[in-house]
């Protein structure tokens, strides 16, 4: 490990959000890992691999000239007009230095899509604003060479601790309505099975673009109520979505760019380590 050790300086924007921490985690005991963060707090500010950056307010430029990353990691979230003018300073950062990006992107930009799950290399196709976002930057950076960059597509992530399982808590905490919907087919991850993928794509030198769901399919429903019973013995209330009456697909598998076995997930593990 210490040829890779010595081989990469890592960024990851973002690393105080759930995706970009499990990263993080996942990477720094072999890499030297940077990391941005938007919310202050007294133990980032006073780790010296760690930047205050906002892009709304501040230029990514600074901190690449600092850094002089070999691998940037964006897991940023928030305004996607600033998003988007940081990802032009990073594409011209690519352009110049010898760097790649892994972008997180989303199964979203093929919302537009209904009766089929979508693979690597289909034409991607969006009704959301995230997921026009999402498609502008991908085309942005699919016009550097390949060796520039991969593109992560993700499909619903979750885990011990993940945003999606603390909302399930809180919502029956409250007792309130928890939101499924019956005729959406999805796959979905957890930030750790991530983790270990965007840590393989990094040893590998992999480029191009990858799916990283779950093998298989299961209906929101399913899913969220298989989450919910391994939680609670009682029965909750569901507040039922219909947004069609016939199955409609938002989920990313792999065709082309497949991982090891031992780095693929199905959904029943993904309930398993999302309450653990």
């Amino acid at each position: 490990m210490k040829e890779i050790i010595n081989k990469h300086k890592i960024l990851i924007l973002g690393v105080n959000g759930f995706i970009g921490n499990a990263i993080y985690k996942e990477l720094y005991a072999y890499f030297r890992v940077f990391g941005t963060y938007a919310t202050p707090t007294k133990a980032l500010d006073n780790n010296k691999q760690f930047f205050h950056y906002n892009h709304e307010e501040d230029d990514i430029v600074e901190i690449l000239e600092i850094t002089k990353p070999t691998i940037i990691i964006s897991a940023l979230r928030g305004n996607f007009a600033t998003q988007y003018i940081a990802h032009l300073h990073i594409a011209e950062y690519l352009s110049q230095y010898n760097c790649k990006i892994l972008f997180l992107s989303s199964a979203n930009v093929f919302d537009a899509y209904k009766n089929y799950p979508s693979y690597e290399y289909d034409k991607t196709f969006s009704q959301s604003v995230y997921g026009h976002f999402k498609i502008k930057i991908e085309n942005m950076l699919m016009r550097l060479p390949r060796r520039k960059w991969a593109i992560l597509r993700l499909p619903m992530v979750f885990g011990a601790g993940s945003p999606r399982i603390e909302e399930i808590k809180t919502l029956l905490h409250e007792k309130s309505p928890i939101e499924v919907f019956p005729n959406l087919i999805i796959n979905v991850t957890t930030d750790y099975k991530l983790s270990q993928q965007v840590h393989y794509i990094i040893n590998r030198d992999k480029t191009g673009i990858f799916h990283l769901g779950s093998t298989d399919l299961i209906h929101h429903d399913e899913f969220i109520k298989s989450i919910v019973d391994s939680i609670i013995s009682y029965k909750p209330i569901y507040k039922q979505v219909y947004t069609t009456n016939d199955d409609r697909y938002l989920a990313v598998l792999p065709k082309n760019n497949m991982l090891p076995n031992n780095l693929q997930i199905q959904s029943k593990n993904v309930i398993k380590m999302s309450i653990l």
